[in-house]
C-alpha cells in the first residue's frame, strides 16, 4: 500500500486504480473510506473481503456532482433536490429508489440504494477525475473504530489498499447523517452531523426518528446501524460522571483508560483524554481518541455520556453501539 500527498498526479493515478479495479483510501469530512468503482461488482466484492463485511450491509455510493442523483436513483424527489442542494456536498446520505443498472451487492439486495457527495476537496477531485460513482464505506475492519487519518486507514487494512489519498485529519469525524426517503415519511436512520432540525427546516417538516417509527423493523438496512459497531477491542463502559468517578477510583496502576470532558482527580493513575466541551468538536476527535485509549494497553475504557439534546445525538449512537461491541473486561 502506498500512502500519498494529494496532488494532480496522485489523484490520477489513485482514479486509474480505482479503473482497474483497485481499492484506494479516500479522505472525506467525515472518515477514510475504502474506495471501489460502485458499477464494478468485482471491486465491490473486495470492500466486504478487506472489511469482513457481511454481504447484507449496505453500501454508500460517492458522487462528484448532484446530477449524478439521476444516474442512480430511480426517482428522485422535490425533497431530495431541495436537501442536495442545501447540503451538497456535506455529511448527508439519502436513501432513495435505487436505478435498475445499481448491483444488489452495492444495496445489501435490496431496492434502495444510499448516495451522498463528500465535501472534501481531495474526495471530490477523486471522484470527478474518476467521473462515476464510488462505493466508500469506512476504510476500517468491519465493526471496528473508523479512521479518521490515513495512518488509522494503512494500520487497519494494510496492503489490501492499493493506495491511501492522505488528505489530512477528517473535519467532522463521524459518519453521515442517513435520510431514507423511499416512504410517505423521511426518517433518520442513524444520526450525524445534520440533525432533524436541519433537515425539517429545508423540506418544510421534521422527519422522523428510526426509535420513533412505529414500524422500525421496516425501514432499509444501512451502514452502521447495528447494535455493535464503531467499537475498541478493549472493554468500554459508558457512564454517567459521578458512576465513571467513582469506577476510576476503583482503578489501580494502568487498569483504567478514560475519556472525558471532566478533569483528572488526583490521584489517578490511568490513563485520562480530556475531551472537548463543544459537540462539533468532541465529534472530530472521537475514533482518534478511542483509537489512543484502545492502544493504551489497559484493562478497560470507561467514557463519560455525553449530554443530552439534539447536538450530542449522533455522539451518544456512536458510543452507546461502541460500548455493545467492545470487547471483554480483563479481570485479572
Amino acid at each position: 500500500m502506498t500512502t500519498t500527498e494529494p496532488t494532480i498526479e496522485s489523484i490520477a493515478r489513485a482514479a486509474d486504480l480505482l479503473r482497474a479495479g483497485k481499492l484506494v483510501g479516500m479522505p472525506t469530512e467525515t472518515v477514510y473510506g475504502l474506495a471501489a468503482d460502485a458499477a464494478n461488482e468485482a471491486a465491490v466484492a473486495q470492500i466486504f473481503r478487506a472489511k469482513g463485511r457481511p454481504a447484507d450491509h449496505p453500501l454508500i455510493v460517492h458522487l462528484g456532482d448532484p446530477e449524478q442523483l439521476l444516474v442512480w436513483a430511480a426517482a428522485v424527489p422535490k425533497d431530495a433536490i431541495a436537501l442536495a442542494r442545501a447540503f451538497w456536498p456535506g455529511p448527508l446520505t439519502m436513501i432513495l429508489p435505487k436505478a435498475d443498472a445499481v448491483s444488489a451487492l452495492v444495496t445489501g439486495g435490496q431496492p434502495t440504494v444510499g448516495l451522498r457527495m463528500p465535501n472534501h476537496p481531495v474526495a471530490l477531485a477523486l471522484l470527478r477525475d474518476f467521473g462515476g460513482g464510488l462505493a466508500a464505506p469506512s476504510a476500517n475492519r468491519f465493526g471496528r473504530i473508523s479512521p479518521t487519518t490515513a495512518a488509522h486507514v494503512e494500520t487497519e487494512l494494510g496492503d489490501q489498499v492499493a493506495m491511501v489519498l492522505d488528505g489530512g485529519d477528517c473535519q467532522v469525524g463521524i459518519e453521515s447523517t442517513i435520510l431514507d426517503l423511499t416512504g410517505a415519511t423521511p426518517t433518520i436512520l442513524r444520526p450525524g452531523a445534520i440533525g432533524a432540525d436541519a433537515v425539517g427546516e429545508i423540506i418544510g417538516r421534521r422527519p422522523m426518528l428510526r426509535e420513533e417509527r412505529p414500524d422500525a423493523a421496516t425501514v432499509p438496512r444501512v451502514s452502521g446501524a447495528l447494535p455493535a459497531h464503531y467499537a475498541p477491542a478493549t472493554a468500554m463502559r459508558l457512564l454517567p460522571l459521578s458512576a465513571l468517578l467513582s469506577a476510576a477510583a476503583d482503578c489501580s496502576g494502568r487498569r483504567c483508560a478514560v475519556l472525558a470532558r471532566a478533569s483528572m482527580p488526583a490521584g489517578f493513575e490511568g490513563i485520562w483524554l480530556r475531551a472537548p466541551h463543544s459537540a462539533e468538536a468532541y465529534a472530530r476527535a472521537l475514533y482518534a481518541d478511542l483509537r489512543a485509549l484502545d492502544e493504551a494497553g489497559c484493562r478497560r475504557i470507561l467514557v463519560e455520556a455525553p449530554p443530552a439534546g439534539e447536538a450530542w445525538r449522533a455522539i451518544r449512537d456512536r458510543l452507546d453501539r461502541a460500548a455493545q461491541g467492545a470487547g471483554e473486561a480483563d479481570s485479572t
